[in-house]
């Protein structure tokens, strides 16, 4: 079935198998190597990791997530078939593709729905090489282990608090304020993740009100997040002395 829609799509399996290739290429899955469209050949190699790139980007295309969620599907000759993947409609769980021969072991790359606060996210794995017992079997206890494992892990965590400092101003006096964050920063993770904070600063200002926006914060995560950073005092602008000193 594979072969035969391979060469449909793309005219022939050759050519189709070049263009799996090129895109795993631009998916950044450098140690994937496509040899047939079915994967059955011996020469198709990929790793976890890279087939976790292949699964972010095929679950945001909404067709193929609401297949991949589906328990049975009806084929021609075939009639009704059952999904292998029968941890679907279970604790979440909607996806992804069970696989396994002799040489890879039971596999699966799974999709698991959880709720986290308010916000709906989807944990995405990759189990390869399983051998304990039935191969698909056995991908689907250890992915549903590791599944719940990472999921259980996730929890809303304050990153920046409200009231946070992150700067400080001086004037042309020498007197000085903190410029601090209006809001907390709150975001979804898990113990020891570290995520990126950048700092956008304002154009010039030759004074400062108390509660003025200088800045601004923010923080990416499983989403971007932003806050106001504002001065805690008041700051004067520069003296007429000032200024007529560096007038040139």
């Amino acid at each position: 079935m594979a072969a035969l829609l391979a060469a449909y799509d793309a005219g022939s399996t050759a050519k189709f198998v070049a263009r799996m290739n090129a895109t795993a290429r631009r998916l950044g899955m450098s140690s994937t190597t496509y040899t047939d469209p079915s994967g059955f050949n011996p020469g198709t190699v990929s790793t976890a990791a890279d087939q976790l790139k292949l699964a972010r980007v095929a679950m945001r295309i909404s067709a193929f997530a609401t297949i991949a969620d589906e328990p049975t599907a009806a084929l021609p000759v075939a009639g009704h078939v059952n999904n292998f993947n029968s941890l679907l409609g279970r604790e979440g769980y909607v996806g992804v593709k069970t696989g396994s021969d002799t040489a890879a072991g039971g596999c699966l790359v799974f999709a698991k729905r959880v709720l986290i606060g308010a916000r709906r996210l989807t944990v995405l794995g990759v189990v390869l090489g399983q051998r304990e017992g039935a191969l698909v079997e056995s991908a689907l206890i250890s992915a549903q282990r590791l599944g719940d494992s990472a999921a259980a892990a996730l929890r809303v965590a304050t990153v920046l608090p409200a009231g946070a400092s992150v700067l400080r101003a001086t004037n042309t006096a020498g007197r000085r304020t903190s410029a601090v964050t209006a809001t907390a920063v709150r975001e979804i993770g898990w113990g020891g993740i570290t995520l990126p904070v950048a700092l956008s600063v304002r154009g010039a200002m030759t004074q400062l009100r108390a509660g003025q926006r200088v800045a601004g914060v923010t923080v990416r995560g499983a989403s971007t997040i932003s806050t106001p950073v504002v001065a805690v005092h008041p700051l004067a602008g520069p003296s007429l002395g000032w200024r007529l000193r560096h007038l040139f």
